[in-house]
């Protein structure tokens, strides 16, 4: 008969006290200075080199030289940073913000314009 009461105590402070659950993405998340973020490339200074491609861990990036494209999978980055550390251009960066939520892989992928 006791246990019952116990747990009476907690259910009665979760239904009448304020939810401790931010409503994200409708209620702006706070990102801490070590927030992991995700990769971002700033496609107009990339040389498509494929560095980033070649020290991916997981396969996430795909660089084409001939079609002139960069793509990342979303859903397969760890975030692990060894693309940003060997990009001799220095044109990926980690954003320090999260991606909008998603129930299905996300695929960034990028066109560079051809240079005349």
């Amino acid at each position: 008969m006791g246990k019952p009461l116990i747990f009476s105590k907690t259910t009665l402070h979760n239904l009448f006290s304020k939810s401790p659950c931010k409503m994200y993405p409708a209620v702006p998340a706070h990102f801490y200075e070590r927030t992991t973020g995700h990769i971002e490339n700033d496609i107009e200074d990339c040389i498509l080199c494929g560095a980033c491609m070649r020290s991916c861990p997981s396969n996430a990036i795909t660089v084409d030289k001939k079609a002139g494209t960069w793509q990342i999978e979303r859903f397969k980055c760890v975030t692990c940073l060894n693309c940003v550390r060997v990009c001799p251009k220095s044109c990926l960066t980690n954003v320090n913000t999260y991606m909008p939520p998603a129930t299905e892989p996300v695929i960034d992928l990028l066109h560079k314009v051809a240079e005349d």
